[in-house]
């Protein structure tokens, strides 16, 4: 499955004025590099691949639409699935952007 070009424009849209922001094909789908940072990635799965302070994981999996991120059959800590039907209006998905943001900006720079 090819990932949602449509998410990917409204990512940019967002992005538009974040300096330092990268494009990668990754995870079957289209990630967004701030800083050098993988930060949200639009799913070749359907929706979105968010990074978030891993201490916040197991509190932001008790909200709607949100699933643990599997990797090679575990569960990545610090990163979630929002189906699409979690990102469908611009403050959803600016909400899950901004929790992405304020977390990667945390981190030491590459």
């Amino acid at each position: 499955m090819a990932y949602d070009s449509d998410l990917a424009e409204r990512i940019r849209e967002l992005l538009a004025s974040q300096a330092g922001v990268d494009e990668k094909r990754m995870f079957g789908g289209l990630a967004f590099l701030v800083e050098g940072h993988l930060t949200v990635a639009v799913s070749g799965q359907g929706g979105l691949l968010v990074r978030v302070a891993p201490d916040d994981t197991d509190k932001l999996l008790a909200r709607a639409h949100v699933s643990p991120m599997v990797m090679a059959g575990r569960q990545t800590r610090g990163w979630l699935r929002v189906a699409a039907e979690g990102v469908k209006t611009k403050r959803q998905l600016r909400g899950w952007l901004m929790r992405s943001l304020t977390w990667v900006h945390r981190l030491p720079p590459k």
